[in-house]
């Protein structure tokens, strides 16, 4: 994550908090973790503008909900 620039570090801030307030108390350290490196994944690719960064993280936020539970 060093080689990202400071505008794609910012965007991944406001990103990750937007879309994290839809969950229930901003959402627990793991749903968190996950959004982010699913996030910094697509940043390493090239994808860093707020609508990319939205939409990696909407997508991630569905993988989440579909996920089993685990007991």
């Amino acid at each position: 994550m060093a080689d990202l620039t400071s505008r794609a570090r910012a965007n991944m801030d406001v990103v990750l908090e937007q879309v994290c307030r839809e969950l229930p108390n901003g959402g627990d350290h793991e749903s968190r973790k996950f959004i982010a490196q699913q996030m910094v994944e697509a940043a390493e690719a090239g994808h860093f503008t707020l609508t990319d960064l939205t939409a990696v993280a909407r997508r991630a936020m569905i993988d989440l909900k579909n996920r089993p539970k685990s007991a």
